[in-house]
């Protein structure tokens, strides 16, 4: 279940930046999981949720934050916060190494969410992106928003 596509499109060389607030989550963890989304430009703000009825807390997080980039319909400067260590370490340190090895892991193991992981790098391309991780559930207002987008769009799915 996906929301509306929402478009968002700064202007051309703007030196304003989209900022991104994402976050993805399941319950129990793997199982039915929801993403949210909340992007804010010139002070207007959309927000994005949908859910998958299995799947697991990091697939739900790089799906937020994917799905965020995919609306940009333009090159543009972004500010993306997540408080998923794993997305921002993943997106910002690891993924070098992963393309290095042909997707695999340090261990020599194929690396966990692949496609995903693809899908992000490829709506990355051609932004000027922030990666910043703040720490989930300790009163950062936006990245409550994105929790309780994420916590809504799980629960519509399953019902609980």
């Amino acid at each position: 279940m996906d929301s509306e596509d929402v478009t968002v499109t700064p202007g051309p060389a703007s030196a304003e930046a989209v900022e991104i607030w994402t976050d993805g989550g399941c319950k129990p963890n793997p199982g039915a999981g929801g993403w949210g989304v909340i992007l804010r430009f010139r002070g207007v703000e959309r927000e994005m949720s949908g859910a998958e009825p299995v799947t697991t807390n990091n697939r739900m997080e790089l799906t937020a934050a994917t799905s965020a980039l995919e609306t940009l319909k333009r090159p543009c400067r972004v500010v993306l916060h997540t408080d998923s260590e794993y997305v921002k370490n993943g997106i910002t340190r690891w993924h070098q190494g992963w393309v290095r090895r042909n997707w695999r892991n340090a261990a020599g193991d194929p690396v966990a969410n692949m496609d995903l992981w693809r899908r992000l790098l490829d709506a990355a391309k051609g932004h000027e992106i922030e990666w910043r991780w703040v720490r989930g559930h300790a009163g950062d207002v936006m990245n409550e928003r994105a929790d309780v987008l994420a916590t809504a769009a799980r629960k519509a799915l399953t019902g609980v």
